[in-house]
């Protein structure tokens, strides 16, 4: 479990095969240090498992299915990545409730740079649009972030720039992760409020039940 409060920005310094997967190397010195095998480091918002690490490294494998779904596949040797460690227990929830199981891609549509701030807006799949709300949190590239605008509703099938949100980053978080270096193509990682997804799964099913009920009803008074 996360927070989406980024501890520092790592390197990938290695990425080498893995069965159909990558194993990649990280250079992170905060995170790295005191790193133990099987231990849990967000990567780009990504949860990764430590299978090695040095005073200023960690390896993680990542498997096809993240490489599918995730914009981690576009990484590269010197790619900047946001790197935060496993919450401790007890520790202060200092962004929101944040798993590293990225839900898709958005795409940047637009950075538009204020005297304090950017906003950037960003496309995603139209699957993932009800799950997210103006004032509502979302992860992106494992950063927790207060959305400050949403698109409105469509009736659009598949990814388009048709679904956006909008988010305002402030110095801090334009200076500390790697959101600041965004422009308009880039890809990134988005994980939505947990809680939006229980609500959405909770629905489906009361709407699935309620339409086997009526059906039920219907097959029922015809006989």
């Amino acid at each position: 479990m996360f927070t989406g409060i980024i501890e520092e920005i790592g390197e990938i310094t290695a990425i080498s095969s893995s069965g159909d997967g990558w194993r990649l190397t990280v250079r992170a010195p905060r995170a790295a240090s005191g790193a133990v095998h099987g231990e849990s480091i967000a990567v780009g918002g990504v949860c990764l498992t430590v299978v090695g690490s040095t005073t200023e490294t960690f390896d993680a494998d990542v498997m096809k299915q993240t490489l599918d779904v995730a914009a981690l596949a576009d990484a590269v040797v010197g790619s900047r990545v946001n790197i935060e460690k496993a919450m401790p227990v007890g520790a202060r929830l200092g962004g929101h409730i944040v798993q590293g199981h990225v839900d898709g891609i958005g795409v940047v549509q637009e950075v538009r740079p204020g005297a304090q701030w950017s906003v950037l807006r960003i496309s995603l799949p139209h699957e993932l649009a009800p799950l997210v709300v103006d004032k509502g949190s979302i992860a992106v590239d494992g950063t927790s972030l207060t959305v400050s605008a949403v698109s409105p509703p469509s009736a659009t099938d598949g990814a388009s720039a048709a679904d956006w949100f909008e988010v305002s980053l402030i110095p801090e978080t334009l200076g500390a992760t790697t959101l600041g270096a965004l422009v308009p193509g880039d890809r990134v990682n988005l994980e939505t409020d947990i809680l939006a997804r229980h609500v959405e799964r909770l629905l489906a099913f009361r709407t699935a039940d309620a339409g086997a009920d009526r059906a039920a009803t219907s097959e029922g008074g015809s006989r």
